[in-house]
């Protein structure tokens, strides 16, 4: 089976295309001659820019109405002229599913799904969502009919690339603000992507208030969604009356999806709710 060639499709969100990672892997290590590409949506592709069981990323933007419809037929032309062997549906929406049947791969393999199980040569049952079962191998499990085994969390992680780049800029932002390397920091993101998710302002300003008072070496950075900004700043606020003098130890400021993942590897601790960043900083050590 050398020299297969694969398509993965996984369009969004951060934290669900996180889950998707460990699975080229696999793929790589049961197909080593295998050409890997991965259609994914703008928001999501930083997530797996510069992995290396990764041959080719296709950056498919989201659209709405006509512009939608006309841009999905142009992509299943050139889906079906790359000539997959394997396709495989890792999202389970009805765009993801329409593209990986448009690629007209001989084996197309997705969850089985009232109206697009025709699209598939093989269909997999679809895990309950209230099942205390991780979504990476609920992911996984859309690699059993390639014969591959089940998933070793130890040897499959999720991961996301750093970048040398990103890397030499957060240094520098940190080194502004004071921060210098070896300085023990928290990493709070206080947004999330539903609101029972989200832990209230005032119950993250009384964790760096105290995380502070134990230790006033610490540094804290909040982070947050382009919504929640406003929250974000509210809480540094509290927490720096509360502090006085020590409050300027606790700050907030914009970071890429990237460039969080660098705060992430090099923060003693992460804390945040139920969101992409969380399975972002997942994926550093």
């Amino acid at each position: 089976m050398a020299g297969r060639r694969i398509l993965l499709v996984r369009l969004r969100l951060i934290g669900d295309v996180v889950f998707t990672t460990p699975l080229p892997r696999g793929l790589r290590r049961h197909f080593p001659d295998a050409d890997i590409t991965y259609v994914v949506e703008p928001l999501a592709e930083p997530i797996v820019r510069g992995n290396p069981h990764i041959d080719h990323i296709l950056v498919v933007p989201r659209q709405h109405g006509f512009a939608r419809w006309k841009d999905d037929w142009s992509w299943a032309r050139r889906l079906r002229a790359e000539r997959f062997d394997i396709a495989i549906d890792l999202h389970g929406g009805p765009r993801a599913a329409w593209l990986t049947w448009a690629s007209r791969a001989p084996t197309r393999i997705g969850y089985a799904t009232p109206g697009r199980s025709w699209m598939f040569t093989h269909t997999v049952a679809r895990p309950d969502g209230l099942a205390p079962r991780h979504s990476v191998r609920n992911q996984w499990d859309l690699l059993t009919p390639l014969g591959i085994g089940p998933c070793d969390p130890a040897h499959d992680p999720v991961e996301m690339a750093a970048d040398p780049e990103v890397e030499s800029r957060v240094s520098a932002r940190l080194r502004d603000a004071g921060i210098a390397r070896g300085t023990p920091l928290v990493l709070i993101h206080v947004s999330a992507g539903n609101p029972f998710r989200r832990w209230p302002p005032e119950a993250f300003a009384d964790a760096v208030v105290e995380l502070a008072r134990r230790d006033p070496a610490r540094r804290f950075i909040l982070t947050s969604g382009p919504s929640d900004a406003d929250a974000a700043r509210a809480i540094v606020s509290q927490t720096r009356a509360r502090l006085g003098p020590d409050g300027s130890a606790v700050m907030t400021d914009d970071y890429d999806i990237r460039e969080l993942r660098s705060l992430a590897a090099r923060a003693a601790v992460y804390i945040g709710g139920d969101s992409g960043p969380l399975h972002v900083a997942a994926t550093t050590s």
